[in-house]
């Protein structure tokens, strides 16, 4: 038996190492491939460095469920990491039901970074409160019409971060978080209603639906699946402002090693296939 004949028979399972491998080494040292920075992730960035520090704050909205973690919750880290290493206020919510505790998640993930930031005072954590459009509407008359307490059952009146934020006139930037189709709501009745800026973050597979609001400018920008979190993960390290563990980059580097190895694969084995082919029939011909 000649070697393509051997590669043809090969154990499926060797393919399956390869695989692990490739998806499993890049976490244990980080290869911190190449990565380019696209203008949608960088927009969003902006849109929260333009945040004066300890002034407005930015609204997070975590409309998404565990199913969709992976692509987002590393985006809401990223938020999370460049407000607080920065002084800049936080608001979160969910019009999602599962999304209150992804907020509350990330919070618990990225909060032992920074002691001495404080609920009620550089960050609220607002909840979950049902009717999606109802929700979104009165925030831009009255942030407590929709929420009168934050998440804990707290009074929004005796928050020191609130006393201030009252609709969206005070909120400087809308980023909503989804796996869904919820930022078309933001639009409807935040951007087009209210003139409140909006950026997303959303999986890959749904970015592409939302490029006709990028380009219209509906949305101020976009993060897109697990790439348009290591880029803001990058945008942060660029500026100097943390050098926290980089999960999105890191599975970046992952997946594009994992990728390589398939198409390799693929290549070696059609590579195989012919050359048995070819073997085959001179040992045909030669009979």
């Amino acid at each position: 038996m000649n070697f393509w004949k051997k590669v043809m028979k090969l154990n499926r399972r060797w393919i399956f190492l390869l695989i692990a491998l490739a998806v499993f080494i890049p976490f244990l040292k980080p290869l911190r491939l190449p990565l380019s920075i696209t203008k949608p992730a960088k927009d969003v960035f902006d849109a929260v460095e333009s945040i004066p520090p300890e002034g407005p704050p930015l609204l997070i909205a975590t409309d998404y469920a565990p199913s969709t973690a992976p692509e987002l919750d590393p985006m809401l880290y990223a938020l999370l990491r460049h407000c607080f290493v920065t002084k800049r206020r936080v608001m979160l919510l969910a019009l999602y039901p599962q999304g209150a505790g992804m907020a509350q998640a990330g919070l618990d993930f990225i909060l032992p970074e920074f002691p001495d930031v404080k609920s009620g005072e550089d960050y609220v954590f607002l909840g979950y409160q049902p009717g999606v459009q109802a929700v979104v509407m009165s925030l831009g008359e009255d942030v407590r019409l929709a929420f009168p307490t934050d998440a804990y059952g707290v009074s929004l009146d005796s928050l020191p971060m609130m006393e201030h934020v009252r609709n969206y006139d005070d909120i400087a930037l809308v980023v909503d978080l989804a796996g869904s189709s919820i930022p078309i709501t933001w639009v409807i009745y935040a951007v087009a209603r209210y003139g409140q800026r909006l950026g997303v973050g959303v999986t890959a597979v749904s970015a592409a639906q939302y490029y006709p609001y990028l380009n219209s400018g509906q949305f101020i920008g976009m993060l897109g699946g697990l790439k348009g979190a290591a880029e803001y993960e990058i945008l942060i390290q660029q500026k100097g402002y943390t050098e926290a563990r980089q999960i999105a980059t890191i599975g970046m580097d992952s997946q594009s090693i994992a990728h390589l190895v398939i198409l390799a694969l693929i290549i070696i084995g059609n590579i195989a296939f012919f050359a048995s082919k070819s073997h085959k029939k001179k040992g045909t011909s030669s009979k």
